[in-house]
């Protein structure tokens, strides 16, 4: 339903790691006349043409059908990582607030567009020396909470897509996504909050442990962002694959680092999380360490051919950036992004 003005476009999760970078590009684009964040904090900064609205999706109260009304696209990004102790919550929060957002975009019968940010974590352990595309199963990793709720949301959105043929659906799994304003949200999130950033440095990090299936794939998230705005604008559907090259392991991150890989095997490492994280130590959990190890490499050719896009940035570049971010303690000015540096 967009207009001469230019479309309306809502973003779930506004404040975070993919939404403070899609918002900011949304507002610089002449096809968009305003952008509507969601976030259960409003930041007290936006630019021109971003409103803002508190929501929390774990409410069973929230009114997103107001929320979405005259919007010509739902952008949902929106997920919370913690608590990893209480997957209930986090079920309560990605799942059945995903479920709340999937159903009022269809209960307000005016939007024509979702985007959904899947994971490559919904997908089904695969391959580590070849990469594979959109068609590999869904079925994510049981164990771990985050995996085990991209799949089912996966599972939901092909059911939503049947009940809803008029409603274009498009499913985003991008590989990790790192950016410098990120670093101090994802070293709380997966290293937690008295986890000193500058171990960062290299002549503290003579070794690296290098653990088998350790291989994995990353993505600027700025790169992530212009994704989602050709998806808003594109006459697409479907799932869509978005990683840089190369695949990060060991061998790249020690070159980084000035560090040497030494060989850990996998049962002592996952040993330590799972000391570490029962102790409440370290919030991300051996379960989520299980999936990394069995994640598939992504094959994007589709993106490419079908959607317009490829990463401005390398694998080794975005890593790059972030490990001077966390090195900084760099964030940005909304409650999930604050900049910290701890040690």
């Amino acid at each position: 339903m967009s207009t001469e003005a230019g479309r309306k476009i809502v973003v779930t999760g506004a404040t975070g790691n993919v939404g403070t970078s899609l918002v900011r590009l949304l507002a610089e684009d002449p096809a968009v006349a305003s952008v509507r964040g969601l976030a259960r904090r409003i930041p007290d900064l936006g630019p021109d043409r971003v409103e803002w609205s508190k929501v929390d999706l774990a409410a069973k109260n929230v009114d997103l059908v107001r929320e979405f009304r005259g919007a010509d696209a739902v952008v949902h990004l929106a997920w919370a990582f913690q608590p990893t102790h209480d997957p209930v919550a986090t079920w309560r929060t990605n799942v059945l607030g995903s479920i709340r957002v999937f159903e009022a975009v269809a209960a307000t019968a005016t939007v024509p567009t979702l985007v959904h940010a899947s994971s490559v974590g919904a997908y089904s352990p695969g391959p580590k020396n070849r990469s594979v595309d959109e068609s590999w199963p869904t079925h994510g990793w049981p164990d771990a909470a985050y995996t085990r709720e991209k799949a089912y949301l996966e599972r939901y959105l092909d059911t939503f897509e049947f009940r809803h043929p008029g409603i274009r659906v498009v499913r985003m799994r991008p590989a990790f996504l790192f950016k410098r304003e990120s670093a101090s949200e994802q070293r709380r999130i997966f290293g937690g909050k008295f986890l000193p950033g500058p171990l960062a440095r290299p002549e503290l990090l003579p070794f690296l442990p290098d653990i088998q299936g350790l291989r994995v794939q990353a993505l600027h998230t700025d790169d992530a962002a212009r994704a989602y705005q050709l998806a808003i604008h594109t006459e697409v559907r479907g799932a869509f694959n978005l990683a840089a090259d190369p695949p990060l392991d060991a061998e790249i991150l020690g070159e980084l680092l000035g560090s040497r890989p030494v060989r850990l095997p996998r049962t002592a490492a996952r040993s330590a999380i799972a000391a570490a994280w029962g102790l409440r130590l370290l919030p991300a959990s051996p379960h989520l360490f299980d999936a990394v190890l069995r994640l598939p490499l992504m094959d994007c050719s589709r993106a490419r051919t079908v959607l317009g896009w490829q990463p401005r940035r390398t694998a080794t570049e975005v890593l790059e950036e972030f490990l001077h971010g966390l090195q900084e303690g760099a964030g940005a000015p909304t409650a999930p992004m604050q900049g910290r540096k701890v040690g």
